[in-house]
């Protein structure tokens, strides 16, 4: 990240602008020169999210709601807003972090993302662009400095992953096949202490891997598997995570119409691009749980070669697809990885993928899916989901939905039909986690915004890199009925 974001005890004397925290009831801070009636008439009522210059100085109000429900998320999106604020100065100060007594660490990590996450742009292939640079000073009392600090440190690396996810899901298709992704997933494992494995397409065929060779056979590009692995010392807990890498989805023979969302689809490896992000902070953030995660990468195209509607592909486990759709390839390549997941005995299974616009049509760009075959495990997830404000909304994995999946030749097909597809995409997947507590994530919704918007920037989200790694650090092994 371009932006740098330390504690001071005071405010330096370098600040270009210094942002005044102001709620939307009570004493005004002296410093800001104005009452509230005077705010107001300027149209500044200390809402989250609002700012406001004070003309003809240096200062900024930032507002932050009602000072007693100031919390983490809220301290996220005024971070944001104080980023878009403040993009023309290169030093920018603010007390934010003394808002409210609550936790410091918390606050200071969530205005830290925020500030990051709404500085992110993607500038790769921009001949002329440039990021952000300069430096963001949390002023914070002596007695919090400390918590304060680790907040900062912890909110840069989250940010970190956000960005590093943005930044694979926002790259085009030509830039990054499968092996170019595994490829750096190898850098990133690197840098970040994870052990890293690659396996190609020999590699694949021999593991019996049909789902994702099945995808990649129209490709001109060959296929990889990546399995990453953090084992700390002590590790209470083995957490595994499965990510789709569809690195381009034409939709193969089933071809996808010319559409604004097809020339979205060099996002369709999300799940595996935010799995990578999860796992590139766990070793720095000093997760006690074991992970391993899987990135299943492949494009999806048509040609001579691809699979035709009524092929019949074989999984790692041995089970059976009859291919009724192509473009419904995501679920097929994350069958391979959640039968190798199962294999490894953990104690809980989580999928992360761009599933089904079945799911965005019910949930919107906002929202992704979850279902599960635990609901402890799920209630982690979604606890997971609250505390990093990337929101989920749980959907019935209704097995009486599975009959949609019969075939007469296979031991299933790969859709279901017309209605309930996040559903019936969920069911297929869950053939393959056996006993295993599972989770799902369908992201297809919230993978990408149209514009700016809190922490958000216009582009792919990195969607699940924040969660999948709060859901790691906390994870406790699943126990009760499924």
């Amino acid at each position: 990240m371009a932006v740098k974001i330390v504690t001071s005890r005071s405010v330096p004397s370098t600040v270009d602008v210094v942002a005044v925290p102001v709620g939307a009831s009570g004493a005004i801070p002296r410093e800001v020169g104005l009452d509230r009636d005077a705010l107001k008439k300027h149209g500044f009522e200390g809402s989250v999210g609002s700012s406001l210059a004070i003309p003809g100085r240096d200062l900024l109000v930032i507002g932050v709601g009602e000072i007693r429900a100031f919390d983490a998320t809220a301290a996220r999106t005024v971070g944001a807003t104080l980023a878009r604020a403040t993009t023309r100065f290169e030093h920018v100060a603010t007390s934010l972090v003394d808002v409210t007594s609550r936790d410091a660490k918390a606050i200071a990590q969530a205005v830290t993302e925020g500030f990051s996450m709404a500085s992110y742009t993607y500038t790769r292939l921009k001949s002329t662009a440039k990021e952000r640079n300069g430096t963001l000073t949390l002023v914070t009392s002596t007695t919090r400095a400390k918590a304060a600090d680790a907040g900062v440190k912890a909110g840069l690396v989250m940010a970190g992953a956000v960005a590093l996810a943005r930044d694979l899901a926002n790259t085009p298709p030509a830039y990054l096949p499968a092996r170019v992704l595994a490829d750096r997933a190898v850098e990133v494992a690197k840098a970040s202490g994870l052990q890293v494995e690659v396996f190609d397409k020999d590699k694949l065929e021999v593991m019996g891997c049909g789902g994702l060779l099945g995808v990649n056979r129209g490709s001109v590009e060959p296929p990889r598997m990546v399995r990453l692995t953090h084992n700390p010392r002590g590790a209470v807990g083995h957490l595994v995570m499965v990510g789709k890498g569809i690195t381009y989805d034409s939709g193969g023979i089933s071809l996808k119409t010319s559409d604004a969302m097809h020339a979205n689809m060099k996002m369709d490896m999300t799940g595996a691009a935010s799995v990578l992000a999860a796992m590139s902070t766990l070793k720095a953030l000093g997760c006690r749980t074991k992970v391993t995660g899987y990135l299943m990468c492949t494009d999806n195209r048509p040609s001579g070669s691809s699979v035709a509607m009524g092929d019949v592909l074989t999984f790692r486990n041995g089970k059976t697809a009859e291919i009724h759709n192509t473009d419904a390839e995501g679920r097929l390549v994350l069958a391979d990885g959640l039968s190798l997941a199962v294999e490894q005995k953990p104690d809980a299974i989580v999928d992360i993928a761009t599933l089904t616009g079945a799911c965005m049509a019910a949930l919107g760009n906002r929202i992704a899916g979850v279902l599960g075959s635990h609901q402890g495990f799920v209630d982690q997830v979604k606890q997971a989901s609250a505390r990093t404000d990337e929101p989920v909304w749980q959907l019935p994995l209704e097995r009486g939905y599975r009959k949609l999946l019969d075939s007469n030749v296979a031991d299933m097909r790969n859709i279901g039909g017309p209605y309930g597809g996040a559903i019936t995409a969920a069911l297929f997947l869950n053939e393959f986690t056996g006993d295993v507590p599972w989770a799902h994530l369908d992201i297809a919704g919230p993978m990408n915004v149209d514009s700016d918007e809190g922490w958000l920037t216009r582009g792919a989200t990195g969607f699940g890199a924040r969660l999948l790694a709060t859901l790691a650090l906390d994870f406790k092994r699943p126990t009760g009925k499924r």
